[in-house]
């Protein structure tokens, strides 16, 4: 390990169950991820998962794409009433687990204290809807839930996208995709991201350095792809890491946890985001295991990296672009136009910075 993990990470691994990952089926798996969700729920688990930030209001609402008919999160501050910025999040679990309330502890404090519209996308899981089901849905949900901003009050050309682990796939594909198609993007926010879903994944260093990890152990990581992407896909197509043009993608912070094994796909990704000219900042937590902003009461470095978070989208969200004059007129920026912000230093965190 590059690190020592926190002691409630190590008694929580303990008491967590799970599955064979080398031999569990997807019908095996789909009874052990209803558990989870069961247990994730639990009070029990409130000391660990943390508590909502009560200045934030939750509600639930559905967006309506075609076919289906996916469920939301919203997050908004309860004293706020002016048009605010948006965030669309997206939740972790290798596409196979996970659901948007395991990050209300993070997204009600920046939704309270951005302050920001908050909306978390209840995406369609594999094993039953497999690889590129997933990431169909962040892509077609991103610019409808642009167009229907006003609808929670919020300011569809001050956007922000964020993910955690395999939402942060999600988060980057859809940047990637936005820097050509639209909506325009002011920031977006990769948490200990999964960036890389090839062969490769398994040779970088922190694979093996962090493979007594907890959370994200070698076994999982080899089985997330076996479950959620059919044999015959190309996995490159999902890859970040493996995207030709970079180009004009929206500024990006990548929160990188020191032990996690997944770790230095964060280095690599901000590499190629700087040499396609992306303005990028690394942040790195030495002491955090994968997954840990969802595990707030566990892992300390929880707290820096959330004020960190928040300064980002403060910085990048936190004022509207003027109209642009046209003829004597002003004219506000289409959703496909690119909107950004000024590049505001972010201030300093517990956290080991590289740019």
């Amino acid at each position: 390990m590059r690190g020592r993990v926190p002691l409630r990470i190590r008694i929580l691994s303990k008491l967590r169950p799970t599955p064979d990952w080398d031999s569990v089926t997807p019908e095996q798996f789909v009874e052990h991820r209803a558990a989870q969700d069961r247990l994730r729920g639990s009070v029990l688990l409130r000391p660990l998962t943390g508590r909502p930030d009560r200045a934030a209001r939750i509600t639930g609402d559905t967006l309506d794409l075609p076919g289906r008919r996916l469920s939301l999160r919203v997050y908004r501050p309860e004293r706020e009433s002016s048009p605010l910025p948006l965030v669309i999040a997206f939740h972790g679990g290798g596409l196979i687990q996970g659901t948007p309330d395991q990050d209300d502890w993070l997204l009600t404090h920046l939704a309270a204290r951005s302050p920001a519209v908050v909306v978390s996308l209840d995406y369609r899981l594999a094993p039953e809807h497999p690889v590129p089901v997933p990431v169909q849905d962040a892509y077609e949900a991103v610019p409808r839930l642009a167009e229907l901003a006003a609808r929670w009050g919020a300011d569809r050309h001050r956007i922000a996208l964020l993910g955690s682990s395999a939402g942060a796939t999600l988060a980057a594909l859809t940047a990637i995709r936005a820097a050509e198609l639209g909506p325009g993007l002011r920031a977006q926010i990769l948490i200990n991201p999964q960036l890389d879903w090839t062969e490769r994944a398994f040779e970088y260093p922190s694979f093996t350095e962090n493979a007594d990890s907890p959370t994200a152990s070698p076994a999982e990581c080899r089985a997330v792809p076996r479950l959620a992407v059919p044999e015959s896909f190309d996995r490159r197509a999902i890859s970040p890491m493996y995207s030709e043009n970079l180009k004009g993608v929206a500024p990006a912070l990548i929160v990188a946890a020191g032990l996690d094994p997944l770790e230095d796909q964060s280095a690599a990704y901000a590499d190629r985001l700087r040499c396609a000219g992306v303005e990028v900042t690394l942040r790195r937590y030495p002491e955090a295991t994968h997954a840990f902003l969802s595990m707030p009461g566990a892992v300390p470095a929880a707290g820096p990296a959330r004020a960190e978070i928040l300064a980002h989208l403060r910085s990048r969200l936190g004022r509207a672009v003027p109209a642009k004059p046209e003829r004597g007129k002003s004219r506000a920026a289409g959703p496909g136009q690119a909107q950004t912000g000024d590049a505001a230093a972010v201030p300093g965190s517990a956290g080991e910075a590289r740019r």
